[in-house]
């Protein structure tokens, strides 16, 4: 096949003496034209789509650009000759409008050269040809001695500012707390600490975590705010790495706080920086060291690894137990926020060498600023609420609930309690109850556990969820406890509105897995809360719910009404940590107030230790418990539940203040029973 001729378009243009002529155009659409000889040429325009001619200072720019590219060398170039193109011209004028300079051309060349050379420091010498190339080099010799050293210098100081910025360098401390790790319970631990060392001297925080500095320091003072005497230092470096633990000092420190993973499967990560730590410290270590796991299963081996001495707290079981015992008791968590943060009241274990021989009835009323819950016995053994007739004997200690610890001192008199109003009520028996599980994740089967280790036999627990099965079979009994599961998604409208809430003793809301939900298990959480909310308001039925939750921020806007119980895991493990690490001994005790078995924290009814619409002073209500073998410690207002901050509940209230004691109230005990 010939080859496809190529198409010529004629185009008209005009020639000199106007008259229309034609060109040919060939393939590329250029013109040809003969031209007449004598004749000048016009000039061809540019095609359309040619390419714009880059102006002059562009062009300019553009060398200068690739001039610089080319390194140290073009720099110094470039330097030199804008030096020169000032100093030259500027030292020329100077020559030449001084008065007292020579009047010959040479000797006026000279002194410009003089006054150049001691500008830019290349000596400056005049005379022969040799004497000025000497001088000059000296100069470039001495220019380049200098420069190289500042540079060094500055080499070196910028890298010590990299490596502090970078969180490198060694914390040199002692008596300071070590935190590693960075969780859910940073910001609580941090700020408990804090508060802890706000009556005291200065001191310290080190946390090392793998994370940057800088994000490290400004998430803590966003979260924290005044740290007043205490400094907050920063470190980067995997706290599983034993190079890197010996930037925080852990072995000059009064304590060391192994936070946890963010996920269960991590716990082995734990195990390796408790490892890490020993092998730091060694075996002598003067720090206490706390640390905590989410599986189980990491318990054991995150003890032998920490030291005989370390405590090790399992984050998931706590939460499970506090979410079971708060759905029977509302209010409860309140409780525990109260006794568990620094800002308030919470528990001291304090030397009582005045109370040997005393019974524990007769220690009770003694302190009227504090409240006396346990005797801690010269062997070690924690005891809570012992039997009123036990004595306390020589090396014993009390257990208490102060606002601090100077005042827990004996009053000179006990405080008096007022007998005509004391009731001896017969507690009635538990009754069987109806609790309703909304949502699942993995600590749902722990709550199952230990709900069905406080309620009475014949309890039933309704499960809605949805997903994977939650409970198999669908019918469960746990020692008493029968579990009924209902698929269902508690963030549908139509799953919530299927609820009959006025059957309900309790009610639970979970959220899902991290993993299982992209991150953000409170989300559906809030979505659950605020159908539920809406289904009161439709049904004319309130229900007392608890609700877990991750973050402690979202509790603000969570749609419940005031005074609901929430379990925030990340918060009530930080305020755990920060209690324990400055008294070792409160492990004991918080494992025993949560276990099952052993003494509870529990809200019962006024009425049953004084006539309710009468006044009575809070030490009538701890005379009267102790004739139960209960503690009292505080008491809930129901006309003020819906009130914050406290939404009613009082811990440690004074011995001596009166009150009305309603019919609603509740009275705050620790209890066996």
């Amino acid at each position: 096949m010939p080859w496809p001729a190529t198409p010529h378009a004629t185009a008209v243009h005009k020639t000199n003496n106007g008259q229309a002529g034609r060109r040919r155009t060939g393939p590329a659409g250029v013109g040809r034209q003969r031209q007449g000889r004598g004749t000048p040429a016009a000039p061809a325009a540019p095609p359309a789509d040619a390419p714009r001619r880059a102006a002059p200072g562009e062009q300019a720019r553009y060398w200068f650009d690739n001039t610089l590219a080319g390194g140290g060398a073009a720099l110094i170039g470039w330097l030199a000759v804008a030096c020169l193109v000032v100093v030259v011209p500027a030292s020329a004028v100077l020559v030449w409008t001084d008065d007292r300079a020579p009047d010959g051309r040479w000797a006026k060349a000279a002194a410009v050269w003089r006054s150049v050379g001691q500008t830019l420091r290349l000596g400056g010498e005049a005379g022969p040809p040799l004497r000025v190339a000497l001088s000059v080099l000296l100069a470039l010799v001495a220019l380049f001695y200098v420069s190289t050293l500042v540079s060094l210098i500055t080499t070196a100081i910028t890298e010590k500012l990299l490596a502090l910025r970078r969180g490198h360098s060694t914390v040199l401390e002692h008596g300071h707390t070590v935190v590693l790790g960075w969780s859910d319970q940073i910001s609580t631990v941090v700020a408990e600490i804090v508060e802890a060392n706000a009556n005291q001297g200065r001191g310290a925080v080190a946390v090392l975590a793998d994370r940057d500095k800088t994000d490290m320091e400004e998430e803590l003072r966003t979260a924290v705010g005044d740290t007043g005497h205490t400094r907050i230092i920063c470190r980067n470096g995997r706290p599983a790495d034993p190079a890197a633990l010996e930037r925080v000092s852990p072995a000059t420190a009064d304590v060391v706080l192994v936070l946890p993973r963010d996920e269960p499967g991590e716990d082995a990560e734990i195990v390796r920086s408790l490892l890490s730590l020993r092998a730091t410290v060694g075996d002598d270590c003067r720090a206490r060291i706390l640390a905590v796991v989410r599986d189980g299963r990491y318990r054991l081996a995150a003890t032998l690894a920490a030291g005989p001495d370390a405590v090790v707290l399992e984050i998931d079981d706590i939460t499970a137990r506090l979410v079971a015992q708060c759905a029977r008791q509302p209010g409860l968590s309140l409780v525990f926020q109260e006794l568990l943060d620094f800002a308030g009241d919470e528990f001291y274990v304090v030397e009582a060498p005045a109370q040997a021989g005393r019974t524990f009835a007769e220690v009770l009323m003694v302190h009227t600023a504090s409240t006396v819950v346990g005797v801690v016995r010269a062997d070690g053994a924690l005891r809570l609420a012992p039997p009123p007739d036990s004595l306390i004997r020589p090396g014993d200690r009390l257990v208490v609930i102060a606002e601090d610890d100077d005042t827990t001192v004996e009053a000179p008199e006990p405080a008096a309690a007022d007998v005509s109003v004391i009731v001896s009520r017969t507690v009635p028996a538990a009754r069987p109850e109806t609790l309703l599980l909304l949502g699942w994740n993995h600590r749902a089967h722990r709550i199952v556990r230990h709900l069905s280790e406080h309620v009475a036999p014949g309890s039933v627990l309704h499960v809605v969820a949805d997903g994977p099965e939650p409970v198999t079979p669908d019918a469960e009994v746990h020692a008493g406890l029968t579990v009924v599961l209902r698929h269902g998604d508690p963030t549908l409208p139509g799953t919530v509105n299927g609820l009959d809430l006025a059957v309900y003793d309790g009610v639970i809301v979970l959220g899902p897995d991290r993993e299982a939900c992209g991150g953000a298990p409170d989300d559906r959480t809030l979505v659950t809360l605020l159908l539920l909310r809406d289904l009161e308001r439709t049904s004319g039925h309130s229900a007392a719910v608890v609700t877990e939750m991750t973050d402690d921020r979202n509790r603000a806007i969570a749609p419940v009404g005031p005074g609901a119980d929430f379990v925030v895991s990340g918060k009530l493990v930080g305020l755990l940590m920060s209690q324990i690490s400055q008294n070792r001994h409160l492990s004991g005790l918080f494992e025993e107030l949560l276990a099952p078995g052993g003494a509870t924290i529990q809200l019962k009814p006024a009425g049953h230790y004084v006539r309710t619409g009468c006044r009575a002073s809070f030490a009538t209500v701890v005379a009267s418990a102790s004739l139960r073998g209960e503690c009292a410690i505080g008491y809930r207002s129901r006309d003020r539940t819906t009130t914050a901050p406290d939404y009613g509940v009082r811990v440690n209230p004074r011995k001596a203040g009166v009150r009305y004691w309603g019919e609603h109230d509740d009275v705050i005990v620790i209890t066996r029973h």
